[in-house]
């Protein structure tokens, strides 16, 4: 006979990037598979969400983020997810997650988060063989140039005049899988409005195209403070909403991301029925 589990969720989005979290930090549950991610992601037999995110403890920090995306993959990092847990948990802390040690600080509007130091070697993105991490001398179509950095997870950023003319949900996949990125890769593509400024659209790796990209809006601001196009400070506006990303320009500082993060409801779940 087949035991019943229940299992708790509380639903959430960050500017309309959507999460199932699922709260592992006191009581075990069983462990996550891509099968299940795919499953309980599934819009129309699931729950429906970009990512499924998992708490849980940690033997080094305060908890532990896990990041399943749609397709089932893990990855090391979401911007997003984690003001929707820094919202969830309702205190400051720092927390573990693939990509490195992260620090949560909820506030009225949602919340905001330090992201820990970009990396741009070519290896931490990490890229196949080396190259100018800071203008790749590589082009997809009318896609060329890109700035490469890792922010917790890798990121590609194209600037274009206007990113209402690039066809990202063709170029998307073909760059997310190309050999170059041995792990895939995010990409970005994004116009400057002004020094203080940013549009952003972002195929997101394992998910597609996404209304926004927390780690994706770090990654395109500090790309385009390296090279010279904003100031410190910058509005990142996605098809969601706006962050605002600031990045000190002293060596090995943080990337601070604030925004919005929204709890859309509770319920549970049969653990078998997307096992």
């Amino acid at each position: 006979m087949r035991r019943i589990m229940r299992v708790e969720f509380v639903k959430m989005h960050g500017l309309g990037n959507d999460f199932i979290v699922l709260d592992a930090r006191k009581t075990a549950l069983p462990a996550m598979t891509a099968k299940a991610a795919r499953a309980l992601s599934d819009r129309r037999e699931g729950i429906g969400c970009d990512q499924v995110i998992i708490l849980e403890p940690s033997e080094h920090e305060e908890f532990r983020m896990r990041i399943f995306n749609s397709d089932g993959g893990e990855v090391e990092a979401c911007g997003n997810a984690a003001r929707a847990v820094a919202i969830l948990h309702g205190r400051p802390a720092q927390i573990e997650t693939g990509g490195g040690s992260i620090v949560l600080s909820p506030n009225s509007g949602g919340a905001s988060v330090d992201m820990g130091a970009p990396r741009f070697d070519w290896d931490a993105i990490p890229l196949d063989y080396p190259m100018d991490t800071g203008a790749m001398p590589v082009s997809w179509g009318p896609l060329e140039h890109p700035v490469a950095v890792n922010v917790g997870n890798p990121h590609v950023v194209f600037f274009v005049p206007d990113i209402a003319s690039i066809d990202l949900a063709t170029l998307g996949p073909e760059i997310e899988r190309d050999p170059l990125f041995p792990q895939g890769v995010n990409v970005n593509v994004a116009s400057v409005i002004g020094a203080d400024h940013l549009q952003l659209v972002v195929w997101e790796r394992g998910a597609g195209l996404t209304r926004a990209c927390g780690t994706g809006a770090c990654a395109t601001a500090v790309a385009a403070m390296r090279r010279g196009l904003t100031g410190r400070r910058v509005k990142v506006t996605l098809p969601g909403g706006d962050l605002v990303i600031e990045w000190p320009d002293k060596a090995g500082a943080a990337i601070q991301m604030t925004g919005p993060a929204t709890e859309s409801y509770r319920g549970n779940f049969e653990w078998h029925d997307f096992a």
